[in-house]
């Protein structure tokens, strides 16, 4: 126990203390009003700036005043999409990402693929930020300290993790100073360079007309596409932190839908302005990538050459170092929303029920652990190589974006009869799906054979482990609904409608104490099955639940109460049941994130009460036990069992078999009697 009181400790100091689920306020408490969610979720692409705009520049080569028309489909992508998840937040006030848009509208094999194109999407999402940032932060640093830029990648990857486990508003606000550090330098330093050389605006337009031409004679008009299409592509992660926003939907502070609204009109203005001009910038500037900086660091250099003193100095290295903090958010976007896809995943059993639980600070802990994980590999697999990294990212958010768009057109066409404003919206999500579908194709043809095919073949992997996951789900369905048999057996014998007196309870008798998850098969049988194997040793009978507050139904106090008043129920339905029979019972109910947890912490209290008691919990035994039957099922009842041990209170562990075939009623009532 002392280990135990030295983890929780150590827990309590990392990570926070438990959160009351008992406080009105929780959901206030954590949720993000539309500053704090433009910091959290919206500084996926606002960072984007950080290397998109340089990697469509590189790849225009010597044709670089080309960039002109790149910044304006850059512009024109950002304000169609914003405009285009816009409408999916309205549809969607609980939450609207690529994974419930697919399943809802499409179908649910659509959703299962976009989803888990979307699980990978966030685990770069986390590498190529937190990779970005370590570029950034190395511009500005002596050489010598090169050689620690993976270790620092990867320490800011665990720094990550750790701050989100403490929760999503502890993780957000800690970064908001420096994210309007970093609007507030690189707004000045776009400013400055569009100020300054406002006079050669009209050359910039003669020079690129020129290029165009010169462009022409060497590549001709499908070539010139080719060459504009190809840098276009590059940049294309500049988009791929729109769709957090409807996907975070439940973080946000009420009115959901005003704050998403909000939060996007924030996230694409500022992301719009940011990628034309830093474009034009590097036009203006005619800037050329040096080894071991950024573009970013070259252009900031080029600005503040004339500025006096080491003020020039001092704003590059601040804005670097802005840039790295903002990458830095920039991965909360992963950590905000991978977790809850997997979760949403998860309850529809697509992946393991774990990953839908929530940790006593109402986060999606195995979520968070992971994604932080999962990246923390690609960053040593990769090196932190952000030019193979940006290769990996951006397919599989388009796939993501396009699957959105698809469902929505679909269900506007079909909203027709019903909606009035049903050609307006079609049409924003019609170019939507038009847009997204030939950016995909467009980056899959471009990156394949440079290594984009890596991220197809792994979200492929995901998806066919998805569907197999789902198939033992729907398969061990099956055989539970054969072990509840017995609840239908029972409430049509004879016994179920008598009523007898309770037997006065004595707390010095021997008293079995039942850990139940509903009224259900599994409970019915091992209190059947205790009830035989004891032979009326038992006198008196306790039913215990947890009601397992999880990422389905933490979404507001209403659907809290909601989940207490059920399991007051589910419970109930066991102490009328003994009484019935005439036995003394009692039901004992609460909430929490932590099944485990909460009896333990009920299990004293009970024992101090019922000296006698002996405390009991069902098993399932698969009559074929398999590795997916192994790896998907939590075994709480043994985790239960090493506690009590350890508190030294007998607890029994009984058996009950999940048979393949289907019980008969005489079987049933057999067990019964």
């Amino acid at each position: 126990m002392k280990n135990w009181n030295l983890m929780a400790s150590l827990k309590a100091l990392f990570i926070g203390r438990a959160r009351d689920l008992s406080d009105h306020r929780l959901f206030h408490k954590i949720s993000l009003v539309a500053v704090l969610a433009w910091v959290g979720l919206g500084a996926d692409g606002l960072s984007s700036s950080c290397y998109g705009p340089e990697e469509t520049f590189k790849a225009l080569g010597a044709h670089s005043a080309l960039s002109v028309f790149v910044a304006l489909a850059c512009v024109a992508t950002i304000a169609i999409i914003c405009a285009s998840y816009s409408q999916i937040i309205e549809l969607f006030p609980s939450g609207g990402g690529g994974y419930l848009v697919a399943s809802k509208l499409l179908s649910p094999a659509a959703g299962v693929i976009s989803g888990s194109a979307l699980l990978v999407d966030y685990v770069l999402t986390i590498a190529i930020s937190v990779a970005s940032g370590a570029d950034a932060l190395f511009s500005v640093v002596p050489a010598t300290w090169l050689p620690w830029k993976l270790s620092f990648a990867c320490a800011g990857v665990a720094l990550l993790t750790l701050l989100n486990l403490r929760g999503v508003k502890e993780s957000v606000l800690l970064w908001v100073p420096v994210f309007f550090v970093f609007v507030g330098t690189h707004a000045l330093a776009i400013l400055f360079a569009v100020i300054s050389h406002a006079g050669m605006l009209p050359s910039i337009v003669s020079e690129t007309s020129s290029q165009v031409s010169a462009a022409h004679s060497q590549l001709g008009w499908l070539g010139l596409l080719a060459l504009m299409l190809k840098a276009y592509s590059m940049g294309a992660g500049t988009y791929t932190g729109i769709e957090a926003v409807s996907n975070g939907l439940p973080i946000l502070r009420e009115p959901r839908v005003e704050t998403g609204k909000r939060t996007m009109t924030y996230m694409g203005v500022s992301l719009a302005v940011t990628v034309f001009g830093l474009l034009l910038a590097y036009l203006l500037y005619a800037v050329q990538p040096v080894d071991g900086k950024t573009l970013n660091a070259v252009l900031f250099e080029k600005i503040t050459v004339t500025w006096p003193g080491s003020s020039g100095q001092w704003f590059v290295t601040v804005s670097m170092m802005s840039a790295t903090a903002l990458l830095f958010i920039a991965a909360q976007a992963g950590f905000l929303d991978g977790p809850r896809v997997l979760a949403n995943m998860a309850l529809d059993r697509w992946f393991p029920a774990r990953f839908a639980t929530l940790s006593d600070r109402f986060v999606t802990q195995k979520g968070i652990l992971l994604m932080g994980g999962s990246a923390l590999l690609v960053l040593l697999v990769t090196r932190g190589a952000v030019s193979l990294l940006i290769v990996l990212y951006s397919i599989n958010v388009f796939i993501t974006f396009s699957f959105s768009q698809f469902g929505m057109v679909r269900h506007w066409w079909q909203s027709r009869a019903t909606e009035p404003a049903w050609r307006r919206k079609l049409a924003i999500n019609g170019i939507g799906l038009a847009l997204t579908t030939f950016i995909l194709v467009s980056i899959c043809v471009v990156k394949f054979a440079e290594g984009g095919w890596i991220t197809l073949v792994v979200t492929g992997a995901i998806v066919a482990l998805a569907f197999a996951i789902k198939r033992h789900y729907t398969r061990v369905g099956r055989q539970l609904d054969r072990l509840n048999e017995i609840v239908t057996a029972e409430n049509l014998s004879p016994t179920a409608t008598q009523t007898l007196e309770p037997a006065s309870c004595d707390p010095k008798a021997k008293t079995a104490v039942f850990l139940v998850n509903g009224f259900n098969g599994l409970g019915l049988h091992t209190l059947l099955h205790a009830m035989r194997l004891f032979d009326g040793a038992f006198k008196n009978f306790v039913f215990v639940q947890v009601g397992v507050v999880d990422a389905g139904n933490f979404k507001g106090a209403a659907e809290i109460d909601r989940l207490r008043t059920h399991i007051q129920s589910e419970c109930g339905r066991y102490v009328s049941y003994m009484r019935r029979h005439g036995h003394c019972a009692e039901a004992l109910s609460t909430l929490g994130p932590d099944a485990v947890e909460k009896v333990t912490a009920f299990a004293p209290e009970i024992a101090e009460r019922f000296p006698n008691a002996v405390f009991c919990a069902g098993q399932l035994v698969f009559e074929r036990e398999t590795l997916l039957s192994r790896w998907l099922h939590n075994y709480t009842v043994f985790a239960l069992q090493r506690r009590f041990y350890l508190l030294g209170l007998p607890f029994v562990t009984l058996p009950i078999r999940v048979t393949e075939k289907p019980a008969t009623e005489t079987a049933v009532r057999l067990q019964i009697a």
